[in-house]
């Protein structure tokens, strides 16, 4: 009988092929890159075909190293980048290369559509804000710009959507991506059709909704040889990449919580019903698990923050690593160990590119406040660990002030690695933080589980937090909670100070 998971990732640099067991063992992996076209300030596209390459160059290469037969897979599904728009013809072909997540040029159709439908109906009905962001205003710009392609296309879908309509000849999505294109009512399950009529939208012209556990079609006999599957291999549709992480961090029952910490950051929950902020600062996503939600907020610049620390400030962390052949990081970290709560009176505002939650502003910039003569640069390296997370701490309280209640903390990525930026999680959010077994694997074992719940290897989501166990636990500190809580308020204060003088920055500079 097949048993081997094969779980595509579609990331933003390039795709992950990996390889997972009955038992939810990672077998093998491999990544195959691909470039994102910034032709313009503002734009950012990708080629489609790209992505297609590889997934077929990431299968051949995988089941050689691997020595697995194409017959022992038992499915193929997927994860993938979301919020984006890609044009296809029935022909699953894609008509023009992808609008990517990452492009704002749909300010414009942002704006009229704004005039048509308020904003606060759309987060609402959807659990996003209004935003060029998304891709219904990504479809709106085709639509205005290059009405001849709008026309010819057959179905507009997301990068992992693309590859399964090639691989299946379906035109599908899933919930969970379906949730980031500002056309989906959350609670009815279903598209909007007062989005659809504000947008003047075909809906004809959307994918068919799927859950992300069902076999949407099976691998065609005209592209197996080039794909390197077997005709017939069941394809799971899968869910959108930030979804996919929430179940492989075992974020799977209601009031459970993750963080991930790589060059952006975020904090997302698994609850029953969604999580309306008043002021909108967090966003809602349907998680792959059928039926439920995924309450998320998205900082721009974490692991950012502190890379830029590393280049910027620390030259003779760099140096002394080298010599000892180290991570610069480590030597950061001791340090910022040196330092003291508060970073001796030294805020850092993390705001390097912008912010999206919890402050949703373009304008905002990074700042050191309170810097004075007798501070050193271990100061400023805590500092900025602790601004980073005293931000991820205001959008934790957004959603737990809806009446969530969060136990743990579960980490995955990058910046989860650091023993000292766990203890500072642990103490400004005052909770239990838990460094999960696989941190940089969550995606691609959420899309396996969904995938082999989908072909019954698993009984349920529930094995995730089996294939993903905590390795280590570490628990607040009360003294340390409690001035890190006399802390936010002087950390927001600082930022509503500066709010006016970032956009007379930005006034300035254009």
């Amino acid at each position: 009988m097949s048993h081997l998971i094969l779980a595509h990732d579609l990331g933003t640099t390039g795709n992950k092929a990996s390889l997972y067991d009955s038992g939810g063992r990672l077998v093998a992996s491999c990544l195959s890159e691909y470039n994102t076209e910034f032709a313009h300030p503002g734009w950012a596209e990708q080629n489609p075909e790209d992505w297609w390459q590889a997934v077929c160059t990431s299968t051949r290469q995988l089941l050689l190293e691997s020595k697995t037969a194409k017959t022992d897979i038992a499915c193929v599904v997927f994860s993938g980048q979301m919020m984006g728009c890609v044009p296809l013809g029935k022909d699953a072909r894609a008509l023009r290369n992808a609008i990517i997540w990452a492009d704002t040029r749909a300010t414009e159709q942002e704006n009229a559509l704004a005039e048509r439908v308020s904003r606060h109906d759309v987060y609402r009905i959807s659990g996003h804000r209004l935003s060029a962001s998304y891709s219904l205003a990504k479809i709106l710009w085709i639509k205005d710009n290059q009405p001849d392609i709008y026309e010819q296309t057959y179905k507009f879908v997301h990068a992992k959507d693309a590859v399964v309509a090639r691989l299946t000849g379906n035109f599908v999505t899933d919930p969970s991506d379906a949730s980031g294109m500002n056309l989906y009512n959350l609670e009815a399950g279903d598209w909007s059709a007062k989005l659809l009529n504000a947008s003047e939208l075909d809906p004809d012209k959307l994918p068919e909704l799927k859950r992300s556990i069902d076999v949407v079609g099976e691998v065609l006999s005209s592209v197996s040889d080039e794909v390197g599957l077997a005709t017939g291999t069941p394809v799971v549709i899968g869910g959108g990449d930030g979804c996919c992480a929430a179940t492989g961090a075992g974020v799977v029952k209601e009031g459970s919580a993750y963080n991930y910490l790589g060059s952006s950051s975020w904090i997302a929950l698994a609850t029953d019903k969604p999580i309306y902020d008043p002021n909108e600062r967090t966003f809602t996503w349907a998680h792959l698990i059928p039926g439920m939600f995924s309450p998320c907020g998205t900082m721009q610049a974490a692991g950012a923050s502190y890379t830029w620390a590393r280049d910027n400030l620390a030259a003779l962390e760099k140096e002394q690593a080298a010599e000892q052949n180290c991570s610069a990081y480590d030597l950061m970290n001791e340090a910022a160990q040196a330092s003291i709560i508060g970073a001796n009176g030294l805020l850092y505002l993390p705001y390097l590119l912008g912010e999206r939650s919890p402050r949703w502003n373009p304008q905002a910039r990074g700042a050191f406040v309170g810097l004075d003569i007798r501070h050193t640069r271990g100061d400023m390296f805590r500092a900025v660990l602790e601004g980073v997370t005293l931000n991820l701490k205001i959008i934790l309280d957004t959603m737990t002030e809806q009446g969530v209640k969060v136990g743990a903390m579960r980490l995955i990525g990058g910046g989860a690695k650091s023993a000292l930026w766990n203890k500072l999680m642990a103490d400004i959010y005052g909770l239990p933080v838990q460094r999960l077994s696989l941190l940089d694997e969550a995606t691609s074992m959420g899309a396996a589980i969904a995938g082999g719940v989908g072909v019954g290897i698993f009984k349920d989501f529930s094995v995730a937090e089996e294939l993903n166990p905590v390795i280590n636990t570490v628990n607040p500190d009360a003294e340390a909670h409690e001035k890190y809580q006399k802390l936010l308020p002087l950390f927001d204060a600082a930022y509503e100070a500066l709010e006016p003088v970032y956009q007379s920055l930005a006034d300035w500079t254009t």
